[in-house]
């Protein structure tokens, strides 16, 4: 897969401090990004992909579904906000990066409330499993050897021995899964193309701002009882931490750095991360099905050669 062409800082007008600070962020923090492997960054992603969920359950039923989505998105935003200067992104970016950004941000935004709205109604096995469909395609697109293809079969299995596939008679549930599902391949693809153009972790906070303005007249009202109780309150923001600020910004130094068929592949250890916190956090021991499905992810993601760019 061709590699999308990425801005250098450099070429920033030298006068302009501002904007070199807002879109490469401090010099240190990214040279410390770029001495960690891609992967490894992944790798924590995936641990507090499904940290956050597990808070977030734990809120449905006192902020609701749309509410818990609103909580999210804000906390994440406001966090993001004096770090990133959206506004500044914005004024400084062209036409082609605010659609961009803007497309970034409704993806952001629809994403997380389809996937609550069907955690709600669907298990999280096969919300998850409609999920990693949309991710599948995108593998295959850029696999070009056997070797990878070989390597997606393999984990492939191996995910839905995790997962446990089954269906619902429930078609609501379905179609905002397969919605999400939809709005996640979104996520990977446009969230390649941000990591690529330069504008990095400033236009992940511009993103977070847009999708706040979106679901701002959404979840409000659902919301307002986590602001008269403490523990709502910093349990939203533990998901609004866990759910998307550490992983987001995990992805963005990892899509940067790998092709999108390799973060893509990858996406398959997102089951196995699930099993592992179940384990730990909720004590739930995986039975031989999930255990062989653990070792085939493993295996898979192992087998697989990265592309060059």
């Amino acid at each position: 897969m061709k590699a999308q062409t990425q801005i250098p800082v450099a070429s920033l007008p030298a006068s302009d401090a501002d904007a070199r600070s807002t879109l490469a962020g401090p010099t240190t923090f990214a040279r410390t990004a770029n001495a960690l492997p891609p992967h490894a960054w992944f790798c924590v992603s995936a641990v507090f992909h499904y940290l956050g969920p597990a808070f977030a359950v734990m809120l449905f039923a006192e902020v609701g579904v749309l509410g818990m989505a609103w909580l999210r998105i804000a906390t994440a935003a406001l966090i993001f906000a004096p770090l990133t200067r959206p506004w500044r992104v914005l004024a400084r970016a062209d036409r082609a990066q605010r659609l961009l950004l803007l497309a970034f941000g409704i993806c952001l935004a629809v994403m997380n409330c389809s996937f609550y709205l069907a955690l709600e109604r669907l298990p999280i096995s096969l919300v998850a499993a409609i999920e990693f469909v949309g991710t599948i395609a995108i593998a295959l697109v850029g696999l070009r050897s056997w070797r990878n293809f070989a390597a997606l079969a393999v984990a492939v299995v191996g995910t839905l021995l995790l997962i446990d596939v089954k269906w619902s008679s429930n078609p609501v549930g379905l179609s905002w899964a397969f919605l999400n599902g939809a709005l996640f391949v979104g996520y990977i693809v446009i969230g390649h193309r941000v990591a690529r153009t330069g504008i990095g972790l400033a236009g992940l906070g511009t993103a977070m701002a847009i999708a706040f303005l979106v679901v701002l007249p959404i979840g409000f009202r659902d919301a307002l009882p986590a602001f008269s109780s403490p523990r709502l309150l910093g349990a939203a923001v533990g998901v609004g931490v866990c759910s998307s600020v550490i992983p987001y910004i995990c992805d963005q130094f990892a899509m940067a750095r790998l092709p999108r068929a390799s973060f893509a592949l990858m996406l398959s250890l997102l089951p196995l991360t699930a099993t592992l916190i179940g384990v730990i956090v909720l004590r739930q021991v995986p039975g031989v099905a999930d255990c062989i499905g653990v070792a085939m992810v493993i295996a898979g993601v192992a087998m697989h050669k990265p592309l060059p760019h």
